[in-house]
């Protein structure tokens, strides 16, 4: 087993970010699922707050400390190659950052996350008598579209959050690697430098 050291990875603008990101469209699947003439402006409003997000870590991705740069999220192939070969071993990964699985996990977050917040963008809920604010600027059949891309892609992001949970849990039960812990408290214990 590789030697492993506890390093400050996660800092607390990305952290504060993350757990931001995850009440705000928790809350806001829910309002989606079980909507409401109560919740429906609810809904649109925290969906701006997932674009207002959004936008935020497109910017930290490129001023942000070196862990949650965009170049440090992309994993390399080789790297990805690697990583997988060995995804299994009962041992903690004790990669710095996200492990390349997570990056593509973390990458694919975001991008589906992009996608549902824009399409609320275009769409009318003829129930509720809501709608988003560019609904107005496009056709009747672009906004049919959206909204049928919109109700697609919140199953598509529940299914990748559900996956995400259930790597958490896989990684805390067999890899004995607690994922959670570091984002709560920015520490994280990594391979030590020189280690493979």
């Amino acid at each position: 087993m590789s030697k492993l050291e506890r390093v400050k990875i996660w800092d607390p603008v990305t952290r504060l970010w993350h757990w931001t990101l995850a009440t705000v469209v928790i809350t806001n699947w829910i309002f989606g699922e079980f909507m409401s003439f109560d919740t429906v402006s609810w809904h649109f409003y925290l969906g701006y707050a997932v674009l207002g997000l959004l936008g935020f870590r497109l910017l930290w991705g490129l001023i942000g400390p070196e862990p949650v740069q965009w170049r440090s999220l992309f994993p390399r192939p080789a790297t990805l190659k690697d990583y997988l070969g060995k995804v299994g071993k009962r041992e903690p990964s004790g990669t710095a950052g996200h492990n390349p699985l997570g990056s593509l996990s973390v990458i694919a977050l975001l991008l589906v996350l992009a996608a549902q917040a824009g399409t609320g963008l275009f769409i009318e809920t003829d129930d509720f008598f809501e709608s988003g604010p560019l609904y107005g600027y496009v056709s009747e059949a672009t906004i049919n579209s959206m909204t049928w891309w919109h109700h697609f892609l919140s199953k598509v992001l529940l299914a990748l959050v559900v996956l995400h949970l259930s790597a958490i849990l896989f990684y805390w039960l067999w890899k004995r690697e607690n994922l959670l812990k570091p984002m709560i408290t920015g520490w994280k214990w990594v391979r030590s430098k020189g280690e493979g």
